[in-house]
């Protein structure tokens, strides 16, 4: 009996990390594709997409609230002051990396958007040691190091700072410190953080339909019911990431985020036909570089049972 109970915990756990893989690997797919979704929303323009993104994501997830009977999370969470302030701000922070986002995919940037989410990682990094004290091992200097001269080559070839991908790497570290400072639940926190944009959004949907801009109601039915799905798209990603990380180490986690980055270059240069001159190659191939060399260093570190980096914690979602 002893025997078969071992046997039968060690199957269930061999289920939990499969789910977990195939979870993981749906999220960051699902947001790797996203440069092939944004433009579908058009002619609605980066503000007004980002405004449905939340209210709509605000509904769905209320939704499923009501469905799993979740509600009494969220109530804990409006009546703690300092959560809702954090909150507050990751909401500020996910919404502005939102629209950078959608500007950069519809302004036919995918590209640099994607070196946004590679370099992301070793943003975190750094937030980490400027945030939390924490103390970064040798190969991680070297790592971020490493990118610096990346960021630099990029910038001669681009005549100008990569700007679009280092403000969705630092919006999007910010938007994790946050979240590390308030650890809550994957639903009952986006409600919570569209909830508290949920008004500026309003208030931008109004003055652009009172000034004509607006598209919902005058783009068709079709376009009306792809901005309803950006609520969709935003929340089922991360409610499988959710699943994800309480299923599989995180240093799994921190391996499987590339997958996002890596569909976005793709889609840029093969869908998109974005150039790559060689300059431009030779920045992405450092910044790979310095991803190999920290993702080998928090693998072995993991392994080691020690302490693992911020950046393996959180998600490089959208």
């Amino acid at each position: 009996m002893p025997c078969r109970r071992r046997a039968g915990r060690t199957v269930r756990a061999v289920d939990e990390r499969r789910l977990g893989v195939f979870s993981g690997l749906g999220a960051y797919s699902l947001w790797g594709l996203f440069p092939l979704y944004f433009p579908l929303l058009e002619p609605a323009g980066g503000l007004e997409i980002v405004a449905h993104r939340v209210l709509w994501s605000l509904v769905f997830v209320g939704l499923l609230l009501t469905v799993r009977r979740n509600w009494s999370r969220v109530r804990a969470l409006v009546t703690d002051g300092r959560r809702l302030l954090v909150l507050f701000g990751a909401a500020v922070l996910i919404a502005a990396n939102w629209l950078v986002f959608v500007y950069g995919v519809n302004s036919g940037q995918v590209v640099e958007t994607s070196l946004g989410y590679f370099i992301n990682p070793l943003v975190s990094v750094l937030l980490g040691v400027v945030v939390f004290s924490e103390r970064l091992r040798r190969l991680q200097w070297v790592a971020v190091g490493i990118a610096a001269v990346a960021v630099a080559v990029l910038t001669i070839d681009y005549g100008r700072p990569p700007w679009i991908a280092l403000a969705l790497a630092a919006s999007f570290g910010l938007y994790a410190v946050m979240k590390k400072l308030v650890r809550v639940e994957a639903a009952p926190g986006l409600f919570v953080e569209t909830a508290l944009v949920a008004v500026p959004a309003g208030i931008v949907l109004a003055v652009l339909h009172s000034g004509g801009e607006g598209t919902f109601t005058n783009a068709g039915t079709g376009h009306a019911l792809l901005l309803v799905s950006s609520g969709v798209a935003t929340a089922i990603p991360l409610l499988l990431f959710a699943a994800a990380a309480r299923r599989i180490p995180l240093s799994t986690v921190g391996l499987l985020q590339y997958v996002t980055p890596l569909m976005q270059l793709a889609i840029g240069v093969f869908v998109y036909d974005e150039p790559m001159p060689p300059a431009r190659l030779a920045g992405f191939v450092i910044v790979w570089v310095a991803l190999a060399v920290f993702t080998v260093d928090s693998v072995r570190h993991a392994r080691a049972g020690s302490r693992r980096p911020v950046a393996e914690s959180v998600p490089a979602g959208l």
